[in-house]
């Protein structure tokens, strides 16, 4: 059985990956790798759902033991990736998606030269600071810092793989450029370097 791909998905504050990812994962070919965070969690997110929400010494006993697979402290919160349980969905064969911030990414892309890092945007910098303050669950302070990481963030969008506009309803649009992403990437032939031996051995399957 080959390895599933590792799916990198990172995106500004209001671009809806929660949204994108979730249609995603309504297929069996996918999983969701849930992240650990400090932040407290908002009104609809659940523990071990959305995150798994744990203290900061927690989170740090866990860096200090090489449980993360990535992590990264995002305004005044750490966030991260637990490595045990990315593993294993990679070697059960399904495509593991990753929903983390752009320091996380490079450092999964560092650990992980062949993960597919794909940024998620909003259609503008307008558009993204509409749909933050329309949710009602921020502070001013709290918007204004994430608009304001949105532009170092964005420093690295040149490191990213592929790109994809999140438009106003555009999930499943979206959705569906992953897919089409994760299914070129699969027959791409950096990761089927077997395939001319394959061919005149049997075939490839």
């Amino acid at each position: 059985m080959k390895k599933g791909l590792l799916i990198v998905v990172s995106g500004p504050a209001g671009s809806g990956k929660g949204t994108v990812n979730a249609k995603l994962l309504a297929s069996p070919e996918y999983a969701f790798s849930v992240s650990a965070t400090t932040r407290p969690p908002r009104p609809n997110e659940a523990n071990g759902t959305n995150y798994w929400f744990i203290s900061r010494e927690e989170f740090e006993g866990r860096i200090a033991r090489g449980e993360m697979l990535e992590y990264t402290e995002y305004c005044g919160n750490y966030y991260g990736t637990p490595k045990k349980e990315a593993e294993e969905v990679l070697a059960s064969g399904r495509n593991l998606i990753l929903e983390i911030e752009v320091e996380g990414a490079m450092n999964v892309k560092r650990l992980y030269p062949e993960a597919v890092l794909i940024m998620l945007l909003p259609p503008s910098f307008a558009v993204q600071e509409a749909r933050l303050r329309g949710r009602g669950t921020e502070t001013e302070e709290t918007i204004l810092a994430r608009l304001s990481r949105t532009r170092e963030e964005l420093k690295c969008l040149s490191s990213y793989d592929y790109i994809v506009i999140n438009r106003d309803g555009g999930a499943d649009d979206c959705a569906d450029d992953i897919r089409a992403i994760v299914r070129a990437e699969k027959r791409s032939l950096r990761r089927n370097a077997e395939a001319g031996a394959a061919y005149f051995a049997g075939g490839n399957e």
